[in-house]
């Protein structure tokens, strides 16, 4: 059995969700920027930006579950191991976004809390 289709759409699928998910946290990571000197920058809340990334944890397991219908075995292990990361990314963030949230709700002039509540 030729396994080179089956090595290369596995690095495909894993190279272009790393890209998409270095364009989520990146925009996530510029929200931060301001370049009025008079401001204080302070990042975007977390929460849509891992549903974004959940949205690509998805994609993996949808590409894990097709290629195992045909038998990809490198695609399977692939994108299982690309969930798993996914997954470990999105209740990490999401444990840190709570603890943030819950840090400007008790004191609001906290540092990364917005001034707007």
């Amino acid at each position: 059995m030729n396994r080179g289709a089956d090595i290369a759409a596995g690095c495909v699928l894993v190279l272009l969700e790393l890209m998409a998910l270095m364009v989520i946290f990146g925009l996530w990571f510029l929200s931060g920027f301001e370049l009025d000197p008079e401001k204080t920058g302070t990042t975007d809340p977390l929460w849509s930006y891992l549903y974004a990334a959940g949205g690509v944890g998805i994609l993996a397991v949808a590409a894990a579950v097709t290629a195992a219908w045909v038998d990809a075995v490198v695609t399977v292990v692939t994108q299982a191991a690309m969930a798993v990361l996914i997954s470990m990314i999105f209740l990490g963030g999401g444990e840190a976004q709570s603890h943030q949230d819950q840090l400007c709700h008790d004191v609001p002039s906290a540092v990364g809390c917005s001034d707007s509540g």
